[in-house]
């Protein structure tokens, strides 16, 4: 299989690592063969089976603007990279989308850490997208919690949200 993924020019340096690591690390790991345009901001990923899907989901994690560290724990059995556009909820409207990273980030990240904290995932608002890394059956709730901020629920409701959803999850 062979897939063209766009990255922004700021990120490459990430995705490449200091000479070359992070590279040669999603390669050995996935057994994909990745080959960088730095210029033009595309990443070639060639490879085979589940680590070629995993090689993609890392790269985009990078491009979207979590660690190297952060996206490699996605190579992990059942974890999911989830990739919500803001501007779905704001349009083109590039103060509303601002408006929108940071209620989702919060006051010094309070919203974003809370996120993270009830539902193990973790969370990068890079760009115009909240991307989300996590178990399958948690990455729901921390996708839910994500949009009710986006549609402009309260923080509180929010919190709510979190507090009860994971008690409902587990009702007969």
């Amino acid at each position: 299989m062979e897939e063209i993924i766009r990255i922004p020019q700021e990120r490459i340096g990430a995705l490449i690592g200091p000479s070359g690591s992070v590279k040669r690390k999603i390669e050995t790991q996935t057994k994909a063969k990745m080959e960088i345009d730095s210029h033009e901001g595309e990443v070639v990923l060639i490879g085979e089976g589940e680590e070629f899907f995993k090689a993609m989901d890392i790269v985009k994690a990078i491009a979207r603007g979590f660690s190297p560290k952060r996206a490699f724990t996605l190579i992990k059995d059942d974890y999911l990279l989830k990739v919500i556009d803001i501007t779905e909820f704001t349009g083109k409207n590039s103060s509303a989308q601002k408006a929108k990273k940071g209620r989702v980030i919060g006051r010094e990240g309070k919203a974003r850490e809370e996120i993270e904290k009830r539902t193990h995932c973790l969370i990068s608002v890079y760009g115009k997208t909240v991307a989300i890394i996590g178990l399958a059956g948690e990455i729901e709730n921390a996708e839910e919690a994500v949009k009710l901020l986006l549609l402009g629920a309260k923080h509180d409701t929010m919190e709510n949200f979190l507090h009860g959803g994971r008690r409902e999850r587990f009702e007969l």
